[in-house]
């Protein structure tokens, strides 16, 4: 009686039509050819074509050129061979979004240019209230702010600030500077001793991971300190 012959297992392997999708992965996705990018979009070829070579035809069908491509409806796509009703509106989709982003007005980040800056951005969310808040802005090299992130809530007089958590944000989010700022429910603006421990202890792992600290500014009802115009930073 003969035996069946069972092949050794193999080695998991890209398919030809994931093989885009590993070379973004691995390389990114300027790598990606027109033809690469597309493919990625069909998902899937014909019983004949990869889905690279889908896209190549789809291309060539248009003169090699994205802007002609871009223009086609849903049923001029489907004149090409191999491209259905559902790849033909995933593609002209794309396109669509294209579009839109281009169109999009691009958000013009605050720019940090002195306290006064700093309490006008952040007097909102801080002066009226009746308890401890501390929060960070993360700017880019510009001094542009790229987010407001609150740190901590606290009670009347105190909030507990975790000098880890602070540079994990500013890490994360490629900060190329810091502010500090935190409330006195109080109205008193002048720093406590704690105050002045934690800025210090916060310069210092800035300048240790050249992320620094700009400024800490502590904001009441209409008015604020800044430990940088006093010149304690």
């Amino acid at each position: 009686m003969e035996q069946y012959i069972i092949p050794p297992p193999t080695k998991l392997s890209w398919t030809e039509e994931e093989r885009p999708r590993e070379k973004l992965l691995s390389k990114g996705i300027a790598a990606l050819s027109d033809a690469e990018l597309i493919a990625i979009l069909l998902g899937s070829g014909t019983v004949n074509l990869r889905a690279v070579d889908l896209a190549k035809h789809i291309l060539q069908d248009n003169n090699q050129s994205l802007y002609t491509l871009g223009r086609l409806s849903v049923r001029d796509l489907q004149k090409t061979k191999g491209i259905g009703k559902a790849k033909a509106i995933i593609l002209v989709s794309a396109f669509e979004l294209g579009r839109r982003r281009k169109n999009t007005n691009v958000e013009i980040k605050p720019q940090v240019k002195s306290s006064e800056d700093v309490y006008n951005y952040i007097q909102a969310d801080l002066a009226d209230l009746m308890h401890e808040e501390f929060w960070i802005l993360l700017l880019n090299c510009d001094n542009r702010i790229e987010k407001k992130i609150r740190i901590s809530t606290g009670g009347v007089s105190a909030t507990i600030v975790d000098p880890k958590l602070i540079y994990k944000y500013a890490l994360e989010n490629l900060a190329s500077y810091i502010i500090l700022i935190h409330n006195h429910p109080s109205g008193n603006t002048k720093p406590s001793q704690s105050d002045y421990n934690l800025t210090k202890k916060l310069c210092e792992a800035g300048a240790f991971l050249e992320t620094p600290v700009l400024d800490h500014v502590i904001i009441c009802n209409h008015t604020w300190y800044s430990f940088a115009d006093e010149g304690k930073i």
